[in-house]
């Protein structure tokens, strides 16, 4: 007697190829572009990069220059290996991805040198080092390296955002209270005395330390006023009923 032979089942790796590829385009764009800026940021929840974050926020000007550049060096190099990605071999990914970060690095260089060249001098070596920042890399060997490059280039625009802002947010402290200034300007008059160790390098450790605790605490305290919240939206709820 013959039997039906019902149809194999999927084979695993394929259907978690499908899932994978099924979740991969059912995230929003502006996902990808907003994790970085606060969710996903490489500083302040990653804890990534530390090294140009704790050496050059010692002023605002500082803090920017640097932001810019990683920025323009994580968005070109994102872009180009999203686009060259299936033609990268697996065995040299990696030789092949610092390849194209230090030749946006070089361009990053070479503009920082002839337009700001005393704000070039002041980074000193942090510049040339993008090479070696884990963000950079990490990025592209985690998310561009995988992506179209529409979602490469906003995941690096939201990641190279959130580095900006965490450098903005350390430089602005240390200036504001290691010098009294802004950009420069003074904001508090003659009779200020500066805290000299916000710009020394233990400034930024303990500035660093200032904004993670900030933000450890801010999220501890979010369940709570959510509970708070709920009976006031009950009343709310009741009243119009």
């Amino acid at each position: 007697m013959s039997q039906e032979m019902s149809p194999p089942p999927p084979h695993p790796a394929a259907h978690g190829a499908d899932g994978l590829a099924e979740r991969r385009r059912a995230v929003p764009p502006n996902v990808d572009l907003v994790k970085g800026v606060w969710r996903e940021n490489p500083v302040l929840i990653q804890l990534l990069g530390l090294c140009p974050t704790l050496a050059v926020t010692n002023s605002v000007a500082n803090s920017v220059v640097m932001g810019i550049a990683t920025f323009f060096v994580l968005v070109g190099s994102s872009l180009l290996v999203s686009t060259f990605r299936r033609r990268i071999p697996n065995e040299v990914r990696i030789a092949t991805y610092i390849l194209i970060i230090a030749t946006f690095v070089t361009i990053a260089e070479f503009a920082l040198q002839a337009l700001v060249p005393g704000i070039y001098k002041a980074l000193g070596p942090f510049v040339a080092l993008i090479v070696v920042n884990c963000i950079i890399l990490g990025r592209q060997e985690a998310f561009a390296g995988r992506n179209p490059v529409g979602r490469s280039v906003l995941d690096a625009v939201g990641m190279g955002a959130g580095f900006m802002i965490a450098l903005l947010i350390m430089g602005s402290v240390r200036e504001i209270l290691g010098s009294g200034t802004f950009l420069g300007v003074s904001l508090f008059g003659p009779r200020y005395e500066p805290w000299v160790i916000m710009v020394l390098p233990p400034g930024g450790f303990f500035t660093l330390a200032f904004v993670l605790l900030t933000i450890s605490w801010w999220k501890r305290r979010q369940p709570a006023l959510a509970k708070a919240a709920e009976p006031r939206g009950l009343v709310v709820a009741e009243r119009a009923a």
